[in-house]
C-alpha cells in the first residue's frame, strides 16, 4: 500500500504545506484531496542558465514532501525563459544545459532518497513552440498592460538600464505554462509571488481556472544575500571538492548569535533538518532511504541520543558534543552563545559534503553526465594544451625514434646514433687540434730559418 493511501486528506495537504513561507489558494488543493478522485498535480520550473547548486536542495527536499503526499510532481527544464532571460546564453548552449540540468537533478533526487520514478521532467520547448500556446501568449499580451508585466517580473527578471521585451514576456509564459502542464498548483520561492498572483488575475480573462501557488523562503546565500549561480563565491556547486566546500563554509557570513542573513543556519533550517526528518520518517513508515544514498548517511555522531536529527561534535574541553532533534533548539543555542560559528561550519561543511558524495560518484562513473557538462559549460573545462610538435632537420632524424619524429626504430637505436655523432665530433675535434698543433709548429720553425 503506497504511503498516501495511509494519510486523510487533511494529513496529506499539511505535509505538502509544511515549512512554506505561504500558501496562495489552500482551498483548490483541499478541494482535489477531499472531493476529487485523483491525485493533486504541481510543477516546479527552473531555467537553465548557471550551474545548479546547493541552493536547489530547498525545493527539491520540499518536493519529497509533496510525492510522499501523493501529488503528482512536474519538474519543468524551462528552456524558453532561460533563453529570454537577459541574453544570458544562446539557445543551443541552453539546450546542452537542459541535459545538465536533467543529469543533474535526477542524481541530487536520488542522494536526497526521493524515488526519481515518480517525477516527470518536462522541456518547455515541448509545447512552448506550438500553435495554441503561442496564440495564447499573443492573447495574453493583448489584455496584460506594460505596468502589470513590468511589476511581476521585478523580482525574478533581471533589472538593468534598458531592459529587453523579452523580460515583459517572462510572466506571462510562466503563468501559461499552469495551463499547459496541466497542474492544479506551482511550487516556487517566495521571490517568485508577484510572478504567482499575475497568473492568478489573469489566467481567468483568457478562460482558464485560477491555480493555487506554493511558496518556500529563500535562503541566503554565503555571503548573506540570495544563493546565486552566477556568484560562485556565494554558492556551493553540486561537483565542489569536500576542501572547496569546507573553504567556501569557513568563509561564509555566520555571525556570532545572529539568526537574520546568516547562510549557514537557514542551510541547517532549509535543507539538513528536513533531510533529516525525511530518512527518520522514511524508516517509521518502513520504507528505509537506500544506503547508497546522501539521505540515509545520518548528520548525527555515533553516540548521538535516539530522535536526534543533527550533531556538531566537539572536543570535551570546548563542552563536548552537542546534538539536536530539532532546528528550533539549535537556533536557541546558537542566538543564547552555546554554539561557537567556527563548530557550526564544521559541522554543515561535512553534512554537504555527505550529501554531494552521491551525486559526484555518479558524476565521475557517468560518461553521459561528464559530456553533458562539457557541451553545457565548456568555459569549464580545463583546456589541455597541445604539445608544440617538435620538427627535426632530415640531417639528424637518424638521432630520434620515430615516436619523436625521427627514423631511429627505438631508444637504443637512437642512443647508438647518438653516440656515434659524439665519437665522430670528439675524433674530428682531436684531428683539427693536431692539425692545429702542426701549423703552428711548421710556422715556427719558418720563423727560426728566416730568422
Amino acid at each position: 500500500m503506497s504511503s498516501q493511501a495511509k494519510l486523510s486528506a487533511t494529513e496529506r495537504f499539511e505535509l505538502i504545506s509544511r515549512d512554506l513561507d505561504e500558501v496562495l489558494g489552500a482551498d483548490i488543493i483541499k478541494a482535489v484531496l477531499e472531493k476529487e478522485e485523483r491525485p493533486p498535480s504541481a510543477y516546479w520550473g527552473t531555467a537553465p542558465t548557471g550551474r545548479p547548486h546547493v541552493g536547489y536542495l530547498v525545493p527539491l527536499t520540499k518536493i519529497a514532501d509533496f510525492l510522499r503526499a501523493g501529488v503528482e510532481v512536474k519538474i519543468l527544464l524551462a528552456d524558453i525563459h532561460a533563453f529570454l532571460d537577459n541574453l544570458k546564453a544562446p539557445i543551443e548552449l541552453v539546450r546542452h544545459r537542459v541535459n545538465y540540468y536533467r543529469h543533474v537533478l535526477t542524481a541530487v533526487f536520488r542522494a536526497i532518497g526521493v524515488p526519481t520514478d515518480r517525477l516527470v521532467f518536462v522541456v518547455g520547448s515541448s509545447y512552448q513552440l506550438t500553435e495554441a500556446y503561442n496564440m495564447d501568449n499573443y492573447r495574453l499580451c493583448a489584455s496584460v498592460t506594460e505596468h502589470d508585466a513590468k511589476k511581476a517580473g521585478a523580482e525574478v527578471v533581471k533589472q538593468v538600464a534598458s531592459p529587453l521585451l523579452s523580460g515583459l514576456l517572462y510572466p506571462g509564459l510562466q503563468a501559461l505554462d499552469e495551463q499547459y502542464l496541466g497542474v492544479d498548483m506551482q511550487f516556487g520561492g517566495v521571490d517568485q509571488r508577484k510572478i504567482f498572483t499575475f497568473a492568478e488575475q489573469y489566467l481567468p480573462k483568457l478562460g482558464y481556472k485560477k491555480r493555487a501557488h506554493l511558496m518556500n523562503a529563500m535562503v541566503p546565500g554565503l555571503k548573506g544575500s540570495k544563493m546565486s549561480s552566477s556568484d560562485n563565491s556565494s554558492k556551493i556547486d553540486f561537483l565542489d571538492t569536500p576542501k572547496e566546500v569546507s573553504k567556501k563554509i569557513a568563509n561564509a557570513v555566520c555571525a556570532p548569535g545572529e539568526v537574520e542573513g546568516n547562510g549557514v543556519l537557514g542551510f541547517v533550517r532549509a535543507v539538513l533538518f528536513p533531510i533529516a526528518r525525511l530518512r527518520v520518517e522514511s524508516e517509521a513508515m518502513g520504507t528505509p532511504v537506500q544506503e547508497s544514498q546522501g539521505a540515509s548517511r545520518s548528520f548525527v555522531a555515533s553516540d548521538a541520543p535516539k530522535g536526534s536529527m543533527f550533531s556538531i561534535v566537539r572536543p570535551e574541553k570546548y563542552g563536548g558534543s552537542l546534538h539536536y532533534s530539532s532546528y528550533a533548539a539549535l537556533e536557541k543555542d546558537y542566538v543564547e552563545g552555546a554554539i561557537h560559528p567556527a563548530d557550526l561550519k564544521k559541522a554543515v561543511a561535512e553534512a554537504i559534503t555527505t550529501l554531494l558524495e552521491p551525486v559526484q560518484k555518479l558524476f565521475e562513473t557517468d560518461a553521459e553526465f561528464k559530456k553533458a557538462k562539457e557541451d553545457a559549460y565548456p568555459e569549464d573545462t580545463p583546456v589541455v594544451k597541445k604539445k608544440k610538435e617538435k620538427k627535426i632537420n632530415p640531417r639528424f632524424a637518424h638521432l630520434c625514434t620515430k615516436e619523436e619524429g625521427g627514423t631511429a626504430e627505438t631508444e637504443e637505436e637512437a642512443q647508438a646514433n647518438r653516440d656515434k655523432e659524439e665519437h665522430a665530433k670528439a675524433a674530428a675535434k682531436a684531428a683539427k687540434k693536431n692539425a692545429d698543433g702542426a701549423e703552428a709548429a711548421r710556422a715556427g720553425v719558418e720563423k727560426v730559418q728566416l730568422s
